[in-house]
Parts: C-alpha cells; sequence; structure tokens
C-alpha cells in the first residue's frame, strides 16, 4: 500500500513538471558578414550557419567588374543570390556538403570564432585547403524556439 502510494505521487509530480513548463530550445546562429573574396568582388557577401537547422545560407551581390566577367562565360549567372547548403561539423571544423563527383569534389569549410573561409577540394584523394574570404566581422546569436 504505502509502496503504491509512493509510486503514484511520484507520478504525479512528474506529470506536474512535464505538463505545466514549457521547454525552450536555444540554438545557436553564427553571422560572418563583409566577406572579402580573394578572386571576386561583391557588393554584400555575407553567410549564416544556422546549427538547429544544420543549414548554411548565403547571400550575395556581385559588383559590377565581377558580374560581368562570370556573365561572359555562364549566362545564368544572377547579379544578387541566395545559395543554402546542408553543413555538418567535425571536430572543431564546420564543412557544407560535398559538390562535385565521389572522386572531385569541393565544399566550404568554417571555423567557429574564425572570419576565414576556407574551400576544401578532393581530386582522387588527395586534399587541398585554401583560403577564399576572409569576413571583417563574426557573431553569434541565440535563437529561441
Amino acid at each position: 500500500m504505502l509502496i503504491n502510494m509512493k509510486k503514484d505521487n511520484f507520478k504525479i509530480i512528474f506529470l506536474l513538471i512535464f505538463i505545466n513548463f514549457q521547454t525552450i530550445v536555444f540554438s545557436e546562429i553564427m553571422l560572418l558578414t563583409g566577406c572579402k573574396n580573394l578572386n571576386d568582388g561583391f557588393i554584400k557577401n555575407e553567410y549564416i550557419l544556422d546549427f538547429e537547422k544544420s543549414l548554411m545560407t548565403r547571400n550575395y551581390v556581385y559588383d559590377g567588374k565581377t558580374y560581368k566577367k562570370h556573365k561572359t562565360t555562364d549566362l545564368s549567372i544572377k547579379r544578387e543570390n541566395t545559395l543554402e547548403s546542408f553543413m555538418y561539423e567535425d571536430k572543431n571544423l564546420i564543412l557544407t556538403d560535398k559538390i562535385g563527383y565521389p572522386k572531385f569534389y569541393t565544399q566550404l569549410v568554417f571555423e567557429k570564432n574564425s572570419p576565414m573561409i576556407n574551400i576544401k577540394t578532393v581530386i582522387n584523394g588527395e586534399e587541398a585547403i585554401s583560403k577564399i574570404s576572409t569576413c571583417s566581422s563574426v557573431k553569434f546569436f541565440e535563437k529561441e524556439s
């Protein structure tokens, strides 16, 4: 009898705690702005890394010279664009999805709190990482949901 009362009390307390209180989830977002590319010019070039959604969003606007350069070789180029790519964390690195074929692919590489953006290129198992951009600002935000 005493054991049944303890079990019932435990169930009531358990239900009160989880029914009456909302669960708040915080997720982290890393925002890199003012990113200067080594090869191209931009009016706007920013990266948003949403760790909850595992999603990297890049918003950019080419400057006139860069837009003309790319437009001569690719008619589908837009002056202003947004690109999204899934991302994942591997040790202290943040990597985007691989773009390309299994024997040849590229992916962007970020580090938390670092303004540097690198590109990883793999050709037939040979890997190279090189710097493609440096951002003027790196900020972290917590998103409540």
